[in-house]
Formats: C-alpha cells, sequence, structure tokens
C-alpha cells in the first residue's frame, strides 16, 4: 500500500473514532413513517441543500420501495432562517473541517438511530450540497451503505479522504442533474464525474430544462434506481 494511501486511511480511522464527540441528537427530522411502522425495515436518509430545509426533501418519500422508510434530516448550519450543512463559497468552496464537522455528526444520529432501530441497511439522497454531505459520508464510510443518490450535487474535494481512495467498495451511485444548471460549475461537474467513475457504481442521468431542481422524471428514475438496490421484503 503506498505510504500516503496508508497515512490516510490511519487518519481516516482516528475520525471514525472521534464520532462519539458529536454525538448530540439531529434536530427536526421528518419521517416518512410512524414510529411504530420503522423498526427492522431499510433506512433512505434525504438531505437537503444549502439554504433550504427538510420539508424539500418530503416529496422524495414516493420515490422510496415499501421496504424502506425514510428521515429528512434539517441541516445544523442557520442560514438566515434557512438550514444548510456547512458554509460555501458561490464557487462551491468549503473548508475541510466544517464539512467533516457535519458529516461526522451525521454519523454518530445514524449509529444511534440503526441501533434503536434495528435498521437493516441504509441508504443516502441528496439535493445539491445534500449531495456533497452524501458523498462525504460514503467516502467516511463505504462499506455502510446501500445505495446512494446524488440530484443537482456536487462531490466536495478533500484531500484528505482523497489519500484513502479508490474506495474498497463500489456502492451504485444515482447522479442526476440538468446539464445547463447554473449553480453547479464546470470544474465542481468534472470533479464529481471523475470522482464517481473511480470509486462507485455509477449511473448518470441528464434532464434538459430541469435546472437546479428535482424533476418529476428524476423522481421516477430514482425510485426505479432504489429499487432495484435497496431490499424488496415489506413488514
Amino acid at each position: 500500500m503506498p505510504v500516503a494511501m496508508a497515512a490516510g486511511r490511519g487518519t481516516i480511522g482516528r475520525l471514525q473514532t472521534a464520532v462519539h464527540r458529536y454525538a448530540e441528537p439531529m434536530e427536526n427530522v421528518t419521517w416518512s413513517e410512524p414510529a411504530d411502522r420503522r423498526r427492522g425495515r431499510e433506512l433512505v436518509v434525504l438531505l437537503h441543500g444549502y439554504g433550504s430545509g427538510e420539508q424539500a426533501m418530503e416529496r422524495l418519500f414516493t420515490a422510496l420501495p415499501a421496504s424502506a422508510v425514510g428521515a429528512a434530516v434539517r441541516g445544523p448550519l442557520d442560514v438566515g432562517g434557512t438550514s444548510g450543512w456547512f458554509l460555501l463559497d458561490p464557487l462551491l468552496n468549503s473548508d475541510t473541517s466544517e464539512v467533516l464537522e457535519s458529516a461526522l455528526r451525521l454519523l454518530a444520529w445514524l449509529d444511534r438511530i440503526r441501533a434503536e432501530e434495528e435498521f437493516t441497511g441504509i441508504s443516502l439522497v441528496g439535493f445539491s450540497q445534500g449531495m456533497a454531505m452524501a458523498g462525504t459520508l460514503l467516502r467516511l464510510r463505504p462499506r455502510d451503505f446501500r445505495a446512494v443518490v446524488g440530484l443537482s450535487g456536487w462531490i466536495a474535494r478533500n484531500e484528505l479522504l482523497a489519500a484513502a481512495e479508490p474506495l474498497p467498495a463500489r456502492v451504485p451511485f444515482f447522479w442526476g442533474r440538468d446539464r445547463q444548471d447554473w449553480v453547479i460549475n464546470a470544474d465542481a461537474v468534472a470533479y464529481t464525474r471523475e470522482w464517481l467513475e473511480e470509486n462507485a457504481a455509477l449511473t448518470a442521468r441528464t434532464y434538459s430544462g430541469m435546472g437546479h431542481t428535482i424533476g418529476a422524471g428524476e423522481v421516477s428514475d430514482v425510485a426505479v434506481f432504489l429499487r432495484r438496490y435497496l431490499a424488496f421484503d415489506t413488514p
């Protein structure tokens, strides 16, 4: 193993042991099912974009297979009355430590609810900045997630995590976007495409005229993708 890769994986291991530091509960989680219908099912975690909230992801509950329960989570960062996961500039640059801190907080929450609810598997769906969060979670725990969906978003650059890549497992990853999406710049798109091709089992779709949003046709394709890769046994 190259020295850089070994060092990177050692550092990631130390990050994993630090998860308990961020174990405070995530607030404002909207569930697709009541508490008495969650135990022992697949969990799909839905992560909204910057300057938004968990309600924006509730429409994707309709894309979940019958075996799954959805949890739309609000990001911890206040953005003038809305929410986000970490600060970023118009070019989508961000502080690596802020991205990792937010990701570790999510992982701590996932560890707790997985144990409480005995979920059989976990998948991620992220829109815009939520896709950057989903990608970071996958990079930190590449064997923990059954499938990932990224919509109109990007993979955040992270030299620390890149030192331990390519990932040891190629998780199915759906990437949907509009080629004319003005929010996600060309450099971010190019890096995202390269990273996904090298590290994931990629399914890529584009939707003309959709812009920086989630389209109806895209929701239908996400439903097909999740039905393919998630378990089918309904409780």
